[in-house]
């Protein structure tokens, strides 16, 4: 089934009722024009009463999907897929709730189980984060749900009775012991399989994401962008124990936000618990989840849940929005990319990785700034870029390819914004390589858009030769800055017509 422009996802979990409203701008060109979150808590009291859904998470859950709906009309939405996850398995009276919503809103929900709630969760990552292989842990208020992903594929999923607010309310709010609430954790995650290994856990859910960003805060990272941000986890196990040992006042001091307090201390044990059991040393941040993975797995049913090698997300839906051209950038590319191998091997460039991605997805992105005025145009890209540029990119990534639309050919000795992001960047010799490459691959083609351009570097030489005229380019080139000094020798093909009758 073709989805419509608009297409809203209602994810109610044990915690809290989200809604995401995505706009498609192309074949696979998309991005969410709307998000409203409520912390109806549905699941409050029912861990005490056999599961059952009490009145007061009742009422909250009914405003919040009542005020979604009235969302939902303003932006035309062509389909809507309400989930609901832990809390609504659980509860006997889950169908009264269900069958109440629908006939009072007009919300049909999905109750989906643990299984389909991380192959969701998986379907969102594999797409939207750069990786094929790990372990997805979404935490939620009532479950815990896992997926093991290799080369690319969903190998297995597990759900574990473990979520913040089950814990609080069977054990903290009983008066319980830490050992013993470990105690019950323990039996839940013996059920892991054994094949469950993998030295890169991918966190979703609030508790998970609660803590990278108080990890950000605490380390003042740069970059202010959750998705794709990981550490070690070995530099952070003495916070979280700190965390789980702490009592409320002490978590004030400690770089979390007052309302995850309640349940921070039970999912930051119930997250360190499965990830010593898969044997995780990295941390991967997943803005994306059970949301996202629904869309997807509606967008991508006719490719096997994956976007084609060649596409990236991020990049076709900015292109979409931002980029009036209408340009081809494959000449371009080209040209920088055998730029970017000349000045490489000629001038030993010492660099620990290749760059080249990142220098392509910087030329596809040349124009984006120009969508909102042509002035300063380098500093609107930067921002878009830094704000847009997400999926399948890590945040080294992402800087590089922002400083480049910035910085486009300048002397970077004069970047304030180098010197602040400088963490997430290649070293400066390097930099300077791709800054150069970049802004000369945009000039070359200032004048024709499909010159054919030779490179060459010989004798402390760049020779460029093109079988059109250069006369505009020939300035920006001159202009800039070098990563070494060396000659720059332009050959091009310059006609001028006779002059007969002018002078």
């Amino acid at each position: 089934m073709e989805l419509e422009k608009h297409t809203a996802v209602i994810d109610i979990g044990s915690n809290s009722a989200r809604l995401v409203i995505f706009e498609r701008s192309s074949k696979f060109g998309f991005h969410i024009i709307c998000e409203q979150k409520s912390r109806v808590r549905i699941g409050e009291g029912a861990y005490q009463n056999s599961g059952r859904l009490q009145a007061i998470g009742i009422t909250r859950a009914y405003q919040a999907l009542d005020s979604f709906m009235q969302t939902i009309r303003e932006y035309d939405v062509g389909h809507i897929y309400c989930v609901a996850t832990s809390a609504l398995r659980d509860a006997p009276n889950a169908k009264e709730f269900i069958d109440w919503i629908k006939a009072n809103i007009g919300i049909e929900i999905d109750v989906i189980d643990g299984g389909k709630e991380a192959f969701y969760g998986s379907i969102a990552a594999l797409n939207l984060l750069p990786i094929q292989s790990g372990i997805t842990i979404d935490i939620g208020g009532g479950s815990a749900d896992m997926s093991l992903m290799k080369m690319g594929k969903v190998v297995d999923t597990i759900s574990l009775n473990l979520g913040g607010v089950r814990l609080k309310e069977l054990f903290r709010d009983k008066g319980k012991s830490l050992e013993e609430m470990q105690n019950f954790i323990d039996q839940e995650i013996a059920r892991i399989p054994e094949h469950f290994h993998h030295q890169s856990a991918i966190g979703m859910g609030g508790t998970i994401r609660a803590l990278s960003k108080a990890i950000m805060t605490k380390k003042s990272y740069p970059l202010k962008k959750l998705h794709a941000f990981s550490y070690a986890l070995q530099e952070q196990s003495s916070y979280f124990d700190t965390i789980i040992r702490s009592d409320l006042e002490g978590l004030a001091r400690l770089y979390l936000k007052e309302d995850r307090f309640d349940t921070i201390r039970e999912g930051t044990l119930i997250f360190v618990s499965i990830l010593e059991a898969i044997k995780a040393k990295e941390v991967i941040t997943s803005g994306v989840g059970v949301r996202e993975g629904i869309f997807l797995s509606k967008l991508l049913q006719n490719y096997n849940y994956r976007f084609p090698a060649s596409i990236n997300p991020s990049i076709i839906s900015m292109q979409d929005r931002f980029d009036k051209t209408l340009k081809r950038y494959d000449n371009a590319i080209g040209s920088a990319l055998k730029l970017y191998n000349l000045l490489r091997y000629n001038l030993k460039m010492d660099e620990d990785r290749d760059y080249s991605m990142e220098l392509a997805s910087a030329i596809k992105l040349s124009n984006i700034g120009k969508s909102l005025t042509i002035y300063h145009a380098n500093e609107h890209a930067f921002y878009i870029a830094s704000q847009e540029l997400s999926y399948q990119y890590r945040h080294k990534s992402i800087v590089l390819i922002s400083m480049l639309l910035l910085m486009q050919g300048k002397d970077v000795k004069k970047s304030t914004h180098y010197r602040y992001y400088r963490d997430l960047l290649p070293k400066k010799s390097s930099f300077k390589v791709l800054n150069f490459c970049y802004a000369l691959s945009i000039a070359l083609y200032e004048d024709a858009k499909d010159a054919i351009i030779d490179l060459e570097y010989q004798h402390n030489t760049l020779t460029i030769s093109s079988n059109r005229s250069l006369y505009l380019s020939k300035n920006s080139i001159y202009n800039i800055a070098q990563p070494k000094k060396f000659e720059i020798k332009i050959i091009d093909a310059s006609t001028i017509p006779p002059m007969d009758g002018v002078i």
